[in-house]
């Protein structure tokens, strides 16, 4: 009778062991399908979020030297009408994150810098200059300088950067939806994202 019963407890062990192993592998195997489809999902999204906008502008350029021990004043001047595109995006490629298997957290460490690229296309009407003042190529460089200078403060009084700003937590909420639906946590800057409301408040 003893002898039953040890082969029967022997027995369950086996089986428990068998089981035991199986489901942790099967596991193993979930959490790593997870993890490589979150990867794949941050790679999907590793793409310029761009939000774009036209400025026009039109101002006088003028410059005046003195000449002949400062006896004369050599002047030049020019009309200088600007049309620049602006655009304003986020790489994603160079975000930085990290997955933790062991609590299944995907942390996002740090985002990029937002990136501002102007392409401004000059015209110059009705250019004036001495004799002893001529337009050269340093006065096309100080145009273009003061231009963007104008440009950044009217890029910072828009609203291209809070509309750069929405496009890139709409694509932020897709990690959210993806982590949520595997059963994992969204991290950002130490703090967990439990909806996607809280993206809106996040401080990028």
């Amino acid at each position: 009778m003893r002898k039953i019963l040890f082969g029967v407890v022997i027995t369950l062990i086996v089986l428990f062991t068998f089981k035991y192993c199986g489901d942790k592998r099967e596991d193993q195997m979930v959490l790593k399908e997870h993890t490589a489809l979150i990867k794949e999902q941050v790679k999907n999204v590793g793409k310029l979020v761009v939000t774009e906008g036209h400025f026009s502008e039109v101002f006088t350029y003028k410059n005046s030297k003195a000449v002949f021990a400062d006896l004369l004043e050599a002047k030049k001047q020019a009309i200088v009408i600007v049309n620049a595109d602006v655009t304003i995006g986020y790489d994603l490629s160079l975000i930085e994150y990290e997955i933790d298997e062991l609590t299944k957290t995907l942390r996002i460490i740090s985002i990029p810098e937002e990136e501002i690229k102007i392409s401004p296309d000059f015209e110059y009407y009705d250019i004036q200059a001495d004799f002893f003042n001529q337009f050269e190529a340093k006065d096309y460089n100080k145009i273009k300088e003061i231009v963007n200078k104008s440009l950044m403060k009217k890029i910072e009084a828009s609203d291209l950067k809070s509309n750069a700003q929405n496009r890139l937590i709409s694509e932020l909420a897709k990690f959210y939806i993806l982590t949520n639906s595997l059963g994992w946590t969204l991290e950002y800057n130490q703090n967990p994202v439990k909806s996607s409301e809280e993206l809106l408040e996040l401080k990028l």
